[in-house]
């Protein structure tokens, strides 16, 4: 069982940063796809960035050039990098694993494992 926790989150205006971070704890968190997600009040839960067992990685369109995935698997932990942030990013986000072994997916269904989300506000 992999339990992940991220931290990170609150408030700022449009235009600053925020860095996101999931830590891991379980076996093989090496080997899994990672994504973050996030879902806004009334809209579906959507992928904004993921990273392989290879480091490559994938982003949202509405995300590309403004944020970045990365990890540490030394210290099992995931990052999101949020720069140029604007209103419309305001959601909670939720990091997640997927240990199919598969190309990176949005698909939140593929994610077999959860952290419980941490809010992120942009205000304008």
């Amino acid at each position: 069982v992999l339990q992940l926790v991220e931290s990170g989150g609150g408030s700022v205006q449009a235009g600053g940063s925020l860095r996101l971070s999931c830590a891991a704890s379980g076996y093989a968190y090496g080997t899994y796809n990672m994504g973050w997600f996030r879902q806004a009040p009334g809209k579906e839960r959507e992928g904004v960035a993921g990273i392989d067992s290879d480091g490559d990685t994938r982003y949202a369109e509405s995300v590309k050039g403004r944020f970045t995935i990365s990890k540490d698997n030394a210290v099992n932990t995931l990052y999101l990098q949020m720069n140029s942030l604007k209103p419309e990013d305001t959601a909670i986000y939720y990091c997640a694993a997927d240990p199919s072994a598969t190309s990176l997916s949005f698909t939140p269904g593929m994610y077999i494992y959860w952290g419980q989300g941490t809010q992120v506000t942009i205000s304008s």
